[in-house]
This record gives structure tokens, sequence and C-alpha cells, in this order.
């Protein structure tokens, strides 16, 4: 709880057995996280049995996709405000303070790791991928007239319970893949929200990456994003 507003944290996972549980147990001991809501998109290993070690609610969702797994969970919070993240390791749990206490002034406050400051030795952020994140959030923000953007793939990002119900409906757009993230970030500016961007520490991952982790594969999504991109440019939502 947080200002008396229910928080959720949500995430869809895949291939993150071996870090999950860590991450869910890190999130409630920050003391402001009232429900986690673990979307198990046909998960590899043992992570069904990692998750029931944990006080997370499972949801399974069977369209295989970040964005089908992240539509799920955010359909799924129940809270007044709403936390993305990812259960990789990358991401840090205590980083949630900043995100609530940004809350207080905007409802939607997305996480940037392209601060060189902030990224953790190891983590797979090389000049190549911060540059390209940089490059197409560019292309987002004077395409869409959105506020100073510098990560188009952060999954770390908060959203109170009125700007989530305002783009539910347009769920049905998309096609559910790793496009998700900077579809949802043209939603919320598209609607008019007041976004902010702030930095979040980024660590090294536990296991394999399922659409980044190699410099080919990041570059191959972040060109998939631009048509997408420049498409919403001229459709009216």
């Amino acid at each position: 709880m947080y200002k008396n507003k229910k928080v959720s944290v949500v995430f869809g996972t895949y291939n993150e057995a071996d870090s999950i549980k860590a991450v869910i147990d890190g999130f409630f001991a920050t003391g402001f996280v009232d429900e986690v809501v673990a979307v198990d998109n046909n998960a590899l290993g043992n992570t069904k049995e990692e998750i029931a070690k944990t006080k997370a609610r499972r949801v399974l969702e069977n369209k295989q996709g970040y964005g089908h797994a992240y539509m799920r969970a955010l359909s799924e919070a129940t809270g007044d405000l709403i936390v993305m993240t990812e259960v990789d390791g990358t991401f840090e749990p205590n980083d949630l303070h900043k995100f609530l206490l940004y809350s207080d002034d905007f409802p939607v406050v997305l996480g940037t790791r392209t601060s060189r400051a902030a990224i953790w030795s190891g983590a797979f952020m090389p000049w190549s991928v911060r540059f390209g994140n940089w490059a197409v959030a560019k292309i987002l923000e004077v395409l869409h007239n959105g506020p100073t953007l510098t990560d188009v793939g952060c999954t770390y990002r908060l959203l109170d319970r009125k700007s989530l119900e305002d783009i539910k409906k347009y769920f049905s757009m998309s096609h559910g893949d790793g496009k998700f993230s900077p579809e949802m970030m043209i939603w919320l500016i598209r609607k008019e929200k007041r976004v902010i961007e702030i930095p979040v520490m980024y660590k090294p991952r536990v296991g394999v990456s399922g659409y980044t982790g190699s410099v080919w594969r990041a570059a191959k999504l972040g060109f998939k994003m631009l048509p997408m991109i420049v498409k919403y440019r001229f459709i009216k939502l």
C-alpha cells in the first residue's frame, strides 16, 4: 500500500525460473506491494514450482509472446497503481520507491536503462544497444509529440488505474509480440497522459533472454518497431 493506494506488480515469465522467486520476494520486501501477478507464458523449467514458493498469484497465458503476457498481466491486476517489471534479475525491486514517489505527480512513470551511471558491469547494454533504444525512442517522441524519451524497450514502468483503463480498449490492436513496449507508450502518450521517464538500475540477466541477449536480436527487434511506430502516427485512437 502506498498512500492508501493498492500497489500491484505484474510481469510475464518464460525463462526466468532461476531468478523469479528472489525477484518476487524482493518486491514484497519493499513493504509497499499488495499483489504480485505472475503470468506464466508457457514458461520453461520449474517456474510454476518457484512461483508457488512465493505470495504471488500465478496466471497461465497460452498465447505466446511478450505482449500477450503483459496484456494479460495488466488485465489481471487489481491495484490502484500498477507496476510492470521483469523477473530476470536485471531490475532492482528497491527502485519501486522511485516510481511511487513520481506517481504523486505523474500518472505514468517510465523507466530508462540508458543512463550509463545506472548500468551495472556485465549488464547487456553495449553502446550499440543503448544507442538503438535511444534512437527509436526519439523517433517515437517526435512522431507522437511525446515527453523526453530515451529507452523504447524498458519494461519497468508504473501507471495508475485510470491510465490502464483508458488503454485497455487498444489491446486488441496489438500483435502481442516484442513490439508491445513502444506500442503501450504510444497509447499512453496519444491519450494525453502526463508521462515522465526516470533512470533505473540495470543489472546482468540471470539466464538467457528470448528477445535480446545479442546485438543482432536486439537490432532486429528495434527495426521491427519502427514501421509500427510510424503506422500509429496515422491511426486515430
